[in-house]
């Protein structure tokens, strides 16, 4: 890799914004190319989110819903957008108790990492908790979901089953595997 990466930087010309919704705007930016070209750029602005690998007596909380954009049913980590300056940390915290009814005061940063770098600016972190404890579920308004506690086995049919198919699960997933092998997250 080129040690200049500056050489093939964009510099935005202009932003045009086109939808501003609760969790995401969509705006069309000019930009100048390297070569003096101009092309044009959609972009998705995200305040960002943060998801939990939750183990509860060896087993991964997971959350089943529908995800109307896929048109099907979804297995996947517990997960909810910031808040307006919200502490990812917090958010993690937040959303494990909202979703599965359990919380944890013990939440440790796997990773964090842009979900689609190519047209989003979201970045995910992803947080593991083997220190869960009963808390209250508190969905929200327009949240449908169905808590499971699944053994690694089960999480790999349901990814080979495309049950589980979103990268922030399949991700935890495989951090889960490699943590049973070397105790290490």
């Amino acid at each position: 890799m080129t040690q200049n990466n500056e050489l093939w930087r964009e510099e935005t010309i202009s932003t045009e914004p086109i939808f501003e919704g609760k969790m995401i705007t969509l705006q069309v930016d000019t930009v100048a190319m390297p070569d003096g070209r101009t092309a044009t750029r959609e972009i998705v602005k995200h305040p960002g989110a943060a998801a939990v690998m939750a183990l509860l007596d060896g087993k991964l909380l997971v959350v089943e819903q529908f995800r109307k954009p896929l048109e099907k049913f979804q297995i996947e980590i517990p997960a909810g957008k910031l808040d307006a300056g919200e502490d990812p940390l917090e958010a993690a915290a937040r959303e494990l108790e909202e979703e599965t009814g359990y919380r944890s005061d013990n939440l440790k940063l796997v990773s964090a990492f842009f979900t689609s770098p190519g047209f989003a600016d979201e970045k995910l972190y992803l947080y593991f908790a083997d220190n869960v404890t009963v808390g209250t579920q508190h969905t929200d308004e327009d949240e449908y979901l169905q808590v499971e506690a699944i053994t690694l086995d089960q999480a790999e049919a349901y990814i080979a089953e495309g049950r589980i198919s979103d990268a922030k699960t399949i991700l935890a997933v495989y951090a889960w595997k490699l943590y049973q092998l070397t105790g290490k997250i």
